[in-house]
């Protein structure tokens, strides 16, 4: 049997069919070539990713290549640390561009082009001010109106073009506009701006060497154009923007080929911002810890929080590209990560609030070690030793002096196993002075031990353990949701900063892990057995070892939320 019928292709979505069918027809000489064109003025995050899984994805899938370009053409906003932080989420992802480009590279040419345009009629100095501008544009249901400077002669508008770049011109005080149809249904098309001047501002590549700088709608298709891209894929809001796409580069193109621009949903998800606007005032006003706090949809933020790159491919394969705006349940990254972690992650014992739990009849100084299985779910996991002795830390809701009929635990009287070692009965608890417990007592049985003969005695309860003397101390960092509210972007009423989760991280400095974990290095995953998934954060030293919790074992919101 051939491995295409094994394994049936996936349905493909509505991009690979136009790409398949542009090869087919062999537009553009049955080329493909994409771009990821991000802003160097923010972090990129999990909407991006979606983007990255695009553009990347069918270059690799169709024999083609693509590129990273960075859209720098406002110095005001944009950062070297950008660049750098996006490069590396790109290769994090599992991907690598053919060429690195900036719009700055082609500053010149697109001067030039605007230059032309000027020559042909085609575009034109205004001296307006943004609010006149505005104004003039009319609505969606009334035209415009035209400017007083549209038909303004075209050495004058080369005159002045040429002054809005040497320094002789204010910043605000002119704008080099398109001429093209003010009474157009599509607002896009009544007269936009393509140049305006900055002069406060160095560029981050180019210094002081310009002051007039493209805009967005004239640089971004233009670009595409000068680097020979075929398929220019972006988000929804860019439909509106098409048709403006198209016009400029019918005015530059002079032969067949032409790059196309299409459409697909952004990705929004609940309990989440997605705005870059937001996200920097969350870290400019010290609500979180950074770009990278593991609450932040970035992805340098996810991958703090122990999220594998393979978990946010799989789940970014499960919502899919359509062209219907939507927000995605946050339920579904989480289940991602753990079914990825749940196959990857290495079992471990840590006790978030440990209580001494004494076997009362087991040797004094005896210490033995029991083998740990890293992972039941991989069969080459491996295993992992870890000392047993008389005093244990336990979890203190793993035990309750009077308990209900269904709590399989601690309770005197009842038999627990102890994770990979032996079947114990409680027998009492010792508490202080306001009655809070300070020990567990219980017997061990000998014949009981995991791999023995008498393991396989039937008790309902398992409870993880770590040895008291053997314990080493941790921090744990347990995150949840940024933000109380399913969608705070519809809060228009409200402040988002009102809509924060207050428990969106709580933390324990009084966790005790077993002495295994002391080699274990930042970034590396873990479960926590009985508990969640958990990862080492960056800031983890040997001496003071931090943990973040990923998610936890089982989806808690949605229970709740019943």
């Amino acid at each position: 049997m051939s491995e295409m019928t094994e394994q049936p292709k996936k349905s493909l979505n509505f991009i690979e069919t136009l790409v398949e069918e542009d090869i087919r027809d062999g537009k553009n000489g049955g080329r493909i070539q994409t771009r990821f064109p991000p802003e160097p003025n923010g972090y990129l995050h999990i909407g991006h990713a979606k983007a990255i899984c695009m553009d990347f994805g069918i270059a690799r899938d169709y024999n083609g290549v693509c590129n990273l370009r960075f859209d720098d053409t406002n110095p005001v906003k944009e950062d070297v640390e950008y660049v750098d932080s996006i490069m590396e989420d790109i290769q994090w992802l599992g991907y690598q561009w053919g060429n690195v480009y900036y719009a700055s590279d082609y500053f010149q040419q697109l001067w030039d082009f605007a230059t032309d345009l000027i020559k042909r009629g085609l575009a034109y100095v205004d001296e307006q001010s943004a609010e006149e501008i505005a104004k003039q544009k009319g609505s969606p249901t009334v035209p415009g109106t035209e400017s007083p400077y549209r038909n303004r002669p075209v050495e004058e508008s080369l005159e002045l073009f040429k002054k809005m770049n040497s320094g002789e011109i204010a910043e605000g005080a002119m704008v080099l506009r398109a001429k093209v149809d003010m009474a157009s249904p599509n607002m896009h098309f009544r007269d936009p701006i393509m140049y305006r001047i900055i002069t406060d501002h160095p560029h981050h590549r180019t210094g002081y060497t310009w002051k007039a700088y493209p805009m967005y709608d004239f640089a971004h298709g233009q670009s595409d154009y000068f680097e020979g891209v075929t398929h220019s894929i972006c988000t929804l809001e860019f439909v509106v923007h098409r048709p403006l796409y198209d016009w400029f580069i019918d005015q530059l193109k002079t032969d067949d080929y032409r790059p196309q621009q299409i459409e697909f949903n952004r990705l929004n998800i609940t309990y989440t911002v997605m705005s870059k606007r937001k996200m920097l005032q969350l870290v400019q006003e010290g609500l979180v810890s950074g770009w990278d706090d593991p609450r932040m949809p970035t992805l340098c933020g996810l991958r703090r929080r122990g999220y594998t790159p393979e978990a946010i491919h799989n789940f970014i394969e499960k919502i899919g590209y359509t062209k219907y705006e939507g927000i995605i349940d946050v339920s579904l990254l989480e289940h991602a990560a753990r079914e990825v972690l749940n196959a990857k992650a290495t079992r471990v014992s840590a006790v978030l609030d440990p209580v001494k739990l004494i076997l009362t009849n087991y040797p004094e100084g005896q210490t033995e070690t029991v083998t740990m299985v890293n992972n039941p779910e991989d069969e080459n996991g491996g295993t992992h030793e870890a000392p047993f002795s008389k005093e244990l830390y336990v979890e203190r809701d793993d035990f309750m002096e009077d308990a209900p009929k269904k709590y399989f635990r601690m309770t005197p009287g009842q038999e627990v196993r102890l994770k990979g070692a032996y079947i114990v009965k409680c027998t009492g608890c010792k508490k202080d002075a306001e009655g809070k417990v300070t020990e567990v007592y219980a017997e061990y049985d000998p014949e009981t031990r995991s791999g023995l003969e008498g393991s396989s005695r039937k008790v309902k309860g398992t409870i993880h353990w770590v040895t008291v003397n053997d314990a080493i101390d941790a921090e744990v960092r347990l995150y949840d949701r940024l933000f109380a509210v399913e969608n705070p972007s519809e809060e228009k009423d409200k402040d988002f900063r009102e809509l924060l989760n207050p428990d969106s991280l709580k933390v324990l400095n009084n966790v005790k892990v077993e002495p295994w974990l002391k080699n274990a290095k930042a970034l590396d995953n873990f479960q926590f057995q009985r508990i969640g998934y958990f990862n080492v954060d960056p800031d983890s030293t040997p001496e003071n070892l931090v943990f973040n919790r990923t998610v936890s074992l089982k989806d808690s919101w949605a229970k709740a939320n019943k």
